[in-house]
């Protein structure tokens, strides 16, 4: 099926969130119409998404003391896509990049749209490590049990457990008590002196640091830092106890019918990948990220925006997504905006993000050190001692470790285990680091889609 709602270079943005509507924002301004493709039902992306229509909670429950620029960023979307000036794909999912075109599914099948640039704002996803139990159901990440919050009001569990580390950790914490969910603790695997490293990076933004501390003291005796998380005691009915041991070693166990588990952020970059964006190990955040300039210039006519290419937070990708933006407008010869005021934020922004990233690190000792029946690949079964055994076999890279064993071969393609999949593949080989291990390659299709989809006759150049 071919596509072609939109006049003049044709510009396509791939996501919703703060980056994507600004990078959509700006390049209307430059007198473009983008189309935006988003798997939401409507624009606003994780940190800002929306209810249902008809939902009664208004946006200063829903997003707390960021309502105004959640508001904000909505109304901006909607009048710019009810004007016609954008052409909006709601509930799309782009699974593959070929030849200058996007493979998109949707509701109706799968269809190619064509671009001459083409803006990645894909966003990030939860960090997640594995721990003995977390197989079981009613176990989550942090952020699923966010958007069950914001999208309709659920709080998934009787008595909850929150455990990893970072900002989200704190704040989910926070808005489950505000809505009435009983949480029974909240463990963050960082010590308080670990959290003290990333205090000049934090100093960056000062007031926003100051307003998680005030979070942080709402929790009282809910929080727990420094601690181990060993494993996850579940039944038949799902988990009945988390097991963990305090800042002193000593144990604890908490008793909770629901987890949920984070560790701060991993860029979504599989569609950097397949559109040919070159790779770096970054150890702040001990991950593979793609490469761009300070514009989010990452050649072939890609650029890429928000926590896909730099976790920075929402304000961040706001500003990320105008300067992608304003660098595919200066590459078409159009008229754009100065940036420099904008790059002094940024700047700003990645400062206090390095300060995060210290402050709250992957504890990749934990991934090396998992006892061998732990599952660290949810979707095939691989346990961790399997794990070990295949990466004897496949010299310590982690693809041929993926052929060998099937981790990373089920429908999130490793988004959940790859982390800590190479950690302990590096383990096993002797490397220093899990860069040292390699990445798992993206492939398409991206998002698990139907057979009948693929078939379709996809000659269309869009």
């Amino acid at each position: 099926m071919a596509v072609s709602d939109a006049t003049g270079p044709r510009v396509v943005v791939v996501g919703a969130g703060p980056a994507g509507i600004r990078a959509a924002e700006a390049l209307v301004a430059g007198g473009l119409t983008p189309i935006v493709i988003d798997e939401g039902e409507r624009a606003g992306g994780q940190i800002y998404r929306r209810p249902p229509q008809g939902f009664t909670r208004p946006p200063e429950v829903l997003y707390g003391s960021e309502a105004g620029k959640a508001v904000a960023l909505h109304r901006t979307f909607d009048s710019l896509a009810a004007a016609g000036r954008l052409v909006h794909h709601s509930r799309s999912s782009v699974i593959a990049i070929a030849d200058g075109r996007l493979q998109v599914l949707d509701g109706t099948g799968s269809r190619w749209i064509s671009y001459d640039r083409l803006i990645l704002a894909t966003g990030a996803m939860d960090r997640v490590l594995p721990v003995p139990g977390w197989e079981t159901a009613g176990v989550y990440g942090l952020g699923a049990m966010q958007i069950a919050l914001k999208a309709q009001g659920a709080a998934l569990g009787r008595r909850i457990v929150l455990a990893g580390t970072g900002p989200l950790l704190t704040l989910l914490a926070v808005q489950l008590l505000k809505a009435g969910a009983q949480v029974a603790a909240v463990l963050d695997t960082s010590s308080m002196r670990q959290q003290l490293r990333g205090f000049s990076g934090l100093a960056a933004r000062p007031l926003f640091a100051l307003r998680g501390l005030m979070m942080r003291r709402s929790l009282g005796r809910l929080y727990h830092a420094g601690v181990r998380l060993d494993r996850i005691e579940a039944d038949e009915r799902g988990p009945v106890a988390a097991l963990w041991r305090d800042g002193a070693g000593r144990e604890q166990r908490t008793p909770c019918d629901a987890v949920g588990l984070g560790w701060h952020l991993r860029a979504e970059t599989r569609l950097a990948d397949l559109a040919g964006c070159d790779f770096a190990y970054d150890e702040t955040w001990r991950q593979w990220l793609p490469q761009a300039d300070a514009m989010g210039r990452a050649g072939r006519g890609v650029y890429l925006a928000g926590d896909g290419l730099r976790i920075l937070g929402a304000d961040g990708a706001e500003v990320a997504g105008r300067l992608a933006a304003v660098a595919c407008l200066q590459d078409l010869g159009l008229p754009a905006a100065g940036v420099s005021s904008e790059k002094r934020r940024l700047a700003r922004f990645s400062r206090f993000a390095h300060g995060v990233a210290q402050a709250f690190p992957w504890p990749s000792h934990a991934a090396t050190g998992l006892p061998d029946e732990t599952v660290v690949c949810r979707c095939e079964g691989v346990t961790a001692g399997e794990l070990r055994k295949t990466a004897d076999f496949g010299g310590g890279e982690v693809n041929r470790v993926k052929s060998l064993g099937r981790v990373g071969m089920g429908r999130c393609q490793g988004r959940y285990c790859e982390l800590a999949a190479s950690e302990i593949v590096a383990g096993s080989a002797g490397h220093a680091c899990a860069a040292a291990a390699g990445r798992l390659r993206g492939q398409a299709p991206v998002r698990p889609a139907p057979i009948s989809a693929l078939l379709q006759d996809s000659a269309g150049n869009g």
